[in-house]
């Protein structure tokens, strides 16, 4: 895959990363629909890939730590599996004011990528069974192609099966 990036007003801070650790990656942006139910769903939508394929970054407080899950869009959270993945007896989503401030990024759009502060990563095994995924490339709108294998290496995540059909 070519290191191709669409021009966008300075990048973000994930693909500033990505670009800093020389990691092959595909940024596609698209036009963002504000009345649309689903981010990820969008996402998909406009870029014309498997909902499989693009996944989510969500926060979750497991046991009062912040943790990301990074699950494929056509699935949901299991926040018993997170906790299970990271030793922890409890989880539930983070609130949204919180994993905004933390991560550096906007609901919608925080990436695994290039977080303000670096929380523990979880990416649900799925994303091994593709060749590349698509994640937030930091804002709404725009998506970062790239290998689970690399993101995995470049978040230090976790693999484990997270997500629920």
């Amino acid at each position: 895959m070519a290191k191709k990036q669409k021009k966008q007003s300075g990048g973000t801070p994930a693909t500033v990363a990505l670009a800093a650790a020389g990691v092959p990656h595909t940024v596609h942006s698209y036009d963002h629909d504000p009345g649309h139910p689903s981010y990820g769903e969008e996402a998909a939508e406009a870029m014309g890939v498997s909902p499989e394929r693009v996944f989510k970054t969500l926060v979750a407080d497991v046991d009062g730590a912040l943790t990301v899950a990074v699950v494929p869009v056509a699935g949901s959270l299991d926040l018993k599996a997170l906790a299970a993945a990271v030793g922890g007896k409890r989880a539930a989503m983070a609130d949204p004011v919180l994993a905004e401030r933390t991560t550096g990024y906007v609901r919608g759009g925080i990436s695994p990528l290039g977080q303000r502060k670096k929380l523990p990563t979880v990416l649900d095994a799925s994303a091994m069974s593709h060749a590349t995924i698509c994640v937030s490339a930091g804002r709404r709108g725009l998506e970062v192609e790239l290998s689970p294998t690399d993101l995995a290496k470049l978040t230090a995540a976790h693999l484990s099966p997270i997500a629920r059909p």
